[in-house]
């Protein structure tokens, strides 16, 4: 940003992409704002309580800092798992659900105090998903976050096209390109608040889908014989006693006739197995036990002010 206003004479307009889950603990309507630096959701749930309770001030240098200096601390003692410790710590304590949410949220405030008289649109997209149409319906690249993710309840999910994020980044641009007006304006590309859909239903639709259609074994290269439904769980304690009993049951199945150390081995695999089940668990759940709906009036207006021409395009 600094660069660009100094020696960019052509400048018109910033985009900065960043999460609708930028809101971190927030419940109800999320509106379309921006935040301030120093800004924490700890802090707008500690001042609206009766009386005010106090709260840890959000200082982004002060973060970074602790950022490297930990890093130094912990190297070549497990130092991987302790800055991710670290980074969920850091944002739990100001009121985000983990270190991206948090980093998200301060790359905003960076950039709305670096701005100056330089136009600046701040997109936060949701989920995103496979495209509605380009270059085909159904299309995504790599693997979408719900193929790796454990539904854990029937919360709201905001689901977007992929295509509609990129035309409402496309859309913000050509409009503050052309108005070149110096302020910030904030577009939640989302869908929880106009078209809400539960999650369960999005497996149901999913189940329904493939019991009709043919899925290959890409190992085998036959088709799957069966496709069960989706199991939904109500709590986190559920999701993890329906493991373990899972995992016992497939031990008890396989460890019949093994030798002792064949079953050390499978009770060390079970557990691993476990260990990386609960961790998947913990990182979706703040998303899919989610209260929170995003307003996207900011979109929805700018989509309305297109031309015929551009509404069939976009």
């Amino acid at each position: 940003m600094d660069f660009a206003s100094k020696y960019c004479q052509k400048f018109r307009v910033f985009i900065h992409v960043s999460t609708g889950y930028v809101s971190g603990e927030r419940e109800g309507m999320i509106m379309e704002k921006p935040f301030q630096m120093g800004e924490s959701i700890a802090k707008e749930k500690a001042t609206s309580e009766l009386p005010p309770l106090s709260y840890p001030l959000l200082n982004v240098d002060s973060e970074l800092e602790i950022a490297l200096d930990s890093k130094v601390a912990f190297e070549g003692n497990l130092e991987n798992q302790k800055m991710k410790e670290l980074g969920l710590e850091r944002a739990r304590i100001h009121g985000w659900h983990n270190a991206y949410e948090l980093r998200k949220a301060m790359g905003e405030m960076v950039i709305n105090s670096m701005r100056g008289d330089i136009p600046l649109v701040i997109i936060r997209p949701t989920i995103i998903g496979s495209t509605l149409e380009d270059p085909f319906p159904g299309w995504i690249k790599g693997n979408m976050a719900l193929h790796q993710s454990k539904p854990l309840f029937s919360a709201i999910i905001s689901f977007i096209p992929i295509n509609m994020v990129v035309n409402a980044i496309i859309a913000a641009m050509a409009k503050h390109e052309i108005a070149g007006k110096p302020g910030i304006k904030l577009y939640h590309v989302a869908s929880s608040a106009v078209n809400p859909l539960l999650l369960i239903d999005v497996f149901k639709y999913s189940y329904e889908h493939f019991i009709c259609s043919s899925i290959i074994n890409m190992e085998t290269e036959r088709e799957t014989e069966s496709i069960k439904e989706m199991k939904l769980f109500s709590s986190m304690d559920d999701f993890s006693s329906h493991i373990q009993t899972e995992i016992a049951q497939q031990r008890r199945f396989t460890i019949s006739g093994s030798n002792s150390n064949a079953s050390q081995r499978l009770q060390k695999k079970c557990t691993v197995i476990f260990e990386h089940a609960m961790d998947l668990a913990k990182s979706y759940q703040p998303y899919t036990f989610f209260k929170g709906r995003f307003d996207n009036s900011n979109t929805h207006n700018l989509m309305e002010g297109m031309s015929g021409e551009e509404m069939k395009r976009f």
